[in-house]
């Protein structure tokens, strides 16, 4: 068994794989030890060299040039070229891997390191390897039914700017005629050069001011799924598997959670046409295959509900009450039949929003309701729930004293704004104190689940493998004569990763694609 010391350990041992070469042993990657420490540093081995020690290590540019189409390819340099370079990464990473050892025991992160972050580097390898089908059929036809759309957007733009055209995707156009031509605003926000902002956030703010800015906003967000999704998807397949393989990052994130690229599948909206065009695209294998999903259900309350020890919270979910509705019926007063959608639509959005740390305001906005409503809604609901109301004030208070929050598995987030002077820039650290430990925690409770299913289904030999992660949810192609036995173990690892106060529940579906199972 070899012992790999590496910087990206995930790469390298993809690389291995391609020449058939299978990584076994122990595994130290520095840079998910490092990341560990220190979430919101940078973890480069160059970076990392210089920090811990005082080395300035030889850079890859020297040897194959700058990026840009001239760069040159490690292979076609000569050996006396490459070596020196090779031997210094390896020594080097070694000597991190010295230094990050003792940190680890010193901040008590082994537990993090070694049984959660390592353990889920060959299940990433092996999802990356799996890849995922991509029907480019279907893609081409939301292709040409969303570019359909997207012109009659334009057509109805233009005659809500008075009939004249303008370049929708210029920001500096849409300005002038928004505050110029319509005069939506009076003193409307510019940038040092002169020209109007019309950010995302400005012109959300803005929406209720004229049926133009829905229209353009929609325009944007359907521009951009577009050329993200249903345009890009196709060129990404590889040609030798004919599959999309997506790239998890273990090291990216504040939070702990996993991100993706290439595609990136962790921001396709939930709800709308698009989001459901873009996973109906995500397909089973082949015929003797089903598409089968399994995610959490509201694990960030639970998690709320275990760490702020909330009694009401904690019989609600342990009852199997439908949690949004015992809100509702909480903060009204009422009992819980005669809650009505509506009433549970705005317990939702305050139960989801609380966890965010939103402001009256903030739940004003959201569901279009006068401030002092917003105001009543969130008294309530710290009324309904006053450990939840507790426990955000002491996470606040344990950031200032100890400058950061951790989630359950001592994973930690630094808030080093969360003293500072300036009211708008603490109170994005303030609710980061309340969010960090919440979001943090069900980051790690999923990468635990994720290892040991990847473990049973090696165990018992499965043909069926998981082949997506995006942030609570778990995705796999299933044999059809393995799938009660896969629903049996996904089930059965995700709601017994951890013990919390309340229970953990999965839901799960299957279906030809992600948009049938999900």
């Amino acid at each position: 068994n070899s012992m790999k010391v590496g910087q990206n350990i995930k790469y390298d041992i993809l690389v291995l794989q391609n020449y058939g070469v299978e990584v076994k042993g122990e595994l130290f990657d520095t840079m998910l030890a490092h990341y560990v420490l220190q979430p919101e540093l940078r973890h480069n081995m160059d970076y990392l060299a210089e920090i811990y020690l005082h080395y300035q290590t030889i850079h890859i540019d020297e040897l194959i040039g700058a990026k840009g189409k001239n760069q040159k390819n490690m292979r076609d340099l000569p050996p006396e070229d490459v070596y020196r370079y090779a031997c210094e990464d390896a020594d080097v990473t070694l000597k991190l891997k010295n230094v990050l050892e003792k940190e680890l025991k010193e901040h008590a992160a082994e537990h993090l390191f070694y049984e959660i972050e390592m353990p889920l580097v060959p299940v990433l390898v092996n999802i990356e390897s799996n890849g995922v089908r991509i029907d480019t059929e279907a893609l081409k036809q939301s292709s040409e039914h969303f570019t359909l759309r997207l012109q009659e957007i334009e057509k109805e733009i233009y005659a809500l700017a008075g009939g004249e055209t303008f370049n929708i995707g210029s920001p500096k156009q849409v300005g002038e005629v928004l505050f110029d031509r319509l005069k939506i605003v009076e003193k409307a926000k510019k940038t040092k050069s002169g020209q109007y902002v019309t950010s995302e956030e400005v012109l959300e703010s803005l929406r209720n001011k004229h049926a133009i800015i829905g229209k353009i906003l929609e325009y944007r967000g359907l521009k951009k799924l577009l050329s993200t999704y249903i345009d890009a998807l196709p060129q990404l397949i590889n040609p030798r598997t004919g599959r999309i393989h997506t790239s998890f990052n273990q090291a990216v994130t504040a939070t702990g959670r996993l991100s993706s690229s290439n595609p990136n599948l962790q921001n396709i909206p939930v709800r709308d046409e698009l989001g459901r065009e873009i996973r109906k695209a995500f397909t089973a294998e082949n015929e003797d295959c089903i598409f089968f999903s399994a995610d959490y259900s509201q694990i960030e309350l639970r998690i709320m509900a275990h760490l702020s020890q909330d009694a009401h919270m904690i019989e609600a979910f342990r009852s199997g009450a439908d949690i949004h509705a015992a809100t509702a019926a909480k903060i009204y007063g009422i009992p819980v039949e005669e809650v009505t959608s509506d009433m549970r639509r705005k317990a939702k959005t305050a139960n989801f929003g609380i966890i965010y740390g939103i402001s009256v305001f903030g739940l004003a906005e959201r569901l279009s309701i006068p401030r002092a409503e917003s105001k009543e809604l969130i008294e309530g609901y710290f009324k309904t729930y006053p450990d939840i109301r507790a426990y955000m004030d002491e996470s606040i208070e344990v950031a200032k004293e100890k400058g950061y929050v951790e989630t359950i598995y001592k994973r930690k987030r630094f808030l080093p704004d969360i003293n500072s002077h300036n009211a708008i820039v603490r109170g994005y650290a303030e609710r980061n104190a309340i969010n960090a430990p919440i979001q943090g925690s069900a980051a790690d409770i999923i990468k635990v689940a994720m290892v040991r299913i990847f473990n049973r289904f090696e165990t018992e030999g499965l043909k069926s493998k998981m082949i997506l992660q995006v942030h609570d949810e778990l995705n796999f192609n299933v044999y059809k004569d393995e799938l009660e036995k896969v629903k049996q173990i996904v089930l059965d690892e995700m709601e017994n990763a951890i013990k919390l106060q309340v229970p953990l529940i999965a839901d799960c579906g299957e279906g030809v694609n992600w948009l049938e199972a999900h």
